[in-house]
């Protein structure tokens, strides 16, 4: 049966609009309702404070009592909560981690004016200096998630043993982290020292989306290369909470996006870089699943897209014509 070009042309526009529909309310959304949904907060004082502030911000704040601000500090430097409230003898103080998210610390700094005139506000553990509001850490996993995608792609097109295509992508992620933690921390200098540290994360990240994209399109074929896209960059990219926090985002989503490589990926980056390795064990170990996943899938799925040489025409035997 004939295909009509004009029918057909008609049916991507359609196609396309209905997905720029569905896209635009899953970045735009998340983004535009950024609001604390149970932001671990710590509260140093007597408890009417935090029975206050729970009534005030109901379902805003998961409150943890600690008896000083000592205690206080260290639950925020082992990445149990984002900030603390400080009640001491001379008054109210706030306590805050703008590594761990500048969106947080902000919000907190804006509710300490609620505490009473001039309240101090300490920030624990600050971002790098050469990166003050936070936005060089966010926008540097763009270009590593979408590189990431395309190494995935490649190998699944151009590498058609397994063998050849587990090396590559190893090899892949290996240079990836040396690389990505020489620009980030060396050249531009928007992420603080622990330079091998921070490029094993980046290895982890880009392995995790790279072997996970080309496991997929190993086992059901190209259309894994799309599934991959859009759940793995598209979905995960918009639920990440790297620009914010997760407990920012709208949930269940902003959890769902912290079991996909990019939110993993940004926690694990900030609990390297900034908290010497607090809070890793969750998504280090989303990101070994999808990487171990990954290789997993090439070594069970297909060898990959191998074009055949076409056979060659038969030529036809000259006839012989009799001489009379």
């Amino acid at each position: 049966m004939r295909r009509n070009p004009l029918a057909f042309g008609v049916l991507i526009a359609i196609a396309v609009v209905v997905a720029q529909a569905l896209l635009i309310p899953l970045f735009a959304a998340p983004a535009a309702n950024l609001a604390p949904r149970d932001l671990p907060l710590a509260v140093a004082g007597p408890p009417p404070v935090a029975q206050k502030l729970a009534a005030e911000h109901p379902g805003a704040f998961e409150i943890t009592s600690v008896p000083d601000a000592a205690s206080a500090d260290r639950k925020i430097k082992d990445r149990e909560v984002y900030g603390a409230i400080v009640v001491t003898a001379a008054g109210p103080e706030v306590h805050v981690a703008s590594a761990a998210s500048p969106a947080v610390a902000q919000l907190l700094t804006q509710a300490a004016a609620g505490l009473g005139s001039d309240v101090p506000v300490r920030d624990v553990v600050p971002v790098d200096p050469d990166d003050p509001r936070g936005a060089g850490f966010g926008a540097g996993f763009l270009p590593l998630a979408i590189t990431s995608l395309l190494a995935g792609v490649l190998v699944f097109f151009l590498v058609p043993r397994r063998a050849a295509r587990l090396v590559t992508l190893l090899t892949f992620a290996a240079l990836a982290g040396l690389v990505g933690a020489a620009v980030q921390i060396g050249w531009l200098g928007i992420l603080p020292g622990a330079y091998w540290a921070v490029a094993g994360v980046f290895a982890l990240v880009t392995l995790a989306i790279s072997a996970a994209v080309a496991g997929i399109a190993a086992l059901i074929g190209r259309e894994g290369l799309g599934l991959g896209a859009v759940v793995l960059f598209l979905i995960g990219n918009a639920l990440s909470g790297i620009a914010s926090a997760p407990e920012l985002l709208p949930q269940p989503w902003g959890e769902v996006g912290q079991w996909l490589p990019i939110g993993a990926g940004g926690t694990l980056l900030r609990s390297v870089a900034y908290f010497g390795g607090s809070g890793a064990g969750f998504p280090a170990t989303v990101l070994t699943a999808y990487a171990a996943g990954g290789l997993l899938l090439i070594l069970i799925g297909r060898r990959g897209l191998v074009r055949k040489p076409a056979s060659a025409p038969v030529e036809s035997a000259p006839e012989l014509v009799g001489a009379h």
